[in-house]
């Protein structure tokens, strides 16, 4: 098969894409059903974090960019990755000590970071659509948000698993819009060996029992969120992720939204209501409405090819 034949079938539609990132979606969404058995068998959020991502770093280590000219890019990805992974424990600690869903709706606002980022460090300001989605995506937020059923613990876990959304939205757009010269599979390299340089040397302040399984099981629930959650989801996403633009990347990516809804309830008996379906409705408008936007670097490559014709 030739590198030519690859590329076109790598070369995915913008339907396409967005199809791949929700089912990618839905995978990240199964990390509550591992986190919770793992935070059972006293496994830290940090050693949890780490173990999701080390899969991925593993294995794309001999990918990491050597060229000059890629290396500034390359430490973008890096610190995008990094603050990805400190804010994954954050997260962590909410599903910990709040049900699933309400940590999930609040991990659902970073398609409005990734709006902003978009608009801060790739100056596309926000359409019409992309607004609406947004706003769509805030609504099955306060649809499903009691604050009043909450205790205290478990509303303050939610504030302070902000910096999960806000890292997972700056790293959507810097995938989508910002890395022009890095491959697919640099990109993956940098942003998974930064949340893993950012997760390890907390991991290591720990005691053993904190951050190493003492049985099979938990073995098997490590391998489980770092291929199923991580590793194979992660690397499609990167795929598609460039052929849309960061808008309907956060859009699709809200298919993770019902994912945990369904999780909290089949396996932790979390009750869903018509709330809970309401908001899930609500985000697949906003998957449906968010417009593709190409990115620069695909206009650019095309101007360029034009030019030599």
């Amino acid at each position: 098969m030739t590198r030519e034949t690859i590329a076109r079938q790598l070369d995915f539609s913008p339907a396409f894409a967005t199809v791949v990132i929700a089912s990618t979606a839905v995978c990240f969404g199964l990390v509550p059903l591992f986190a919770r058995e793992l935070q059972a068998l006293g496994i830290s959020s940090s050693a949890i974090a780490l173990y999701r991502y080390a899969f991925s770093a593993a294995v794309m280590l001999p990918f990491l960019p050597r060229a000059r000219e890629k290396r500034g890019e390359a430490w973008m990805l890096f610190g995008a990755g990094l603050a990805m992974g400190l804010g994954w424990i954050a997260y962590l600690e909410a599903i910990k000590h709040a049900p699933v869903a309400a940590a999930g709706v609040v991990y659902m606002s970073y398609p409005l970071f990734a709006v902003l980022f978009a608009w801060a460090l790739a100056g596309q300001k926000p359409g019409a659509r992309a607004l609406a989605a947004g706003a769509l995506v805030l609504a099955a937020a306060a649809l499903v948000l009691d604050l009043d059923a909450l205790g205290g613990g478990s509303a303050l876990a939610l504030l302070w698993s902000l910096p999960a959304p806000i890292g997972f939205g700056l790293i959507v757009v810097v995938l989508s819009v910002l890395v022009r010269r890095l491959t697919v599979l640099e990109r993956m390299a940098c942003g998974m060996t930064g949340a893993l340089a950012g997760l390890a040397p907390i991991t290591m302040t720990q005691g053993v029992a904190a951050a190493v399984p003492a049985n099979l099981d938990g073995y098997l629930l490590v391998a489980g969120i770092g291929l199923i959650t991580a590793l194979i989801p992660q690397l499609l996403y990167t795929l598609a992720a460039p052929k849309v633009g960061a808008a309907r990347s956060a859009a699709a990516g809200s298919m993770e939204l019902p994912t945990m809804f369904a999780i909290g309830w089949i396996a932790f008996g979390e009750t869903i209501g018509a709330r809970e379906l309401g908001a899930a409705v609500l985000v697949l408008g906003a998957v449906f409405l968010s417009p593709a936007v190409r990115p620069k670097r695909d206009l650019e490559g095309l101007r360029a090819i034009e030019s030599r014709a």
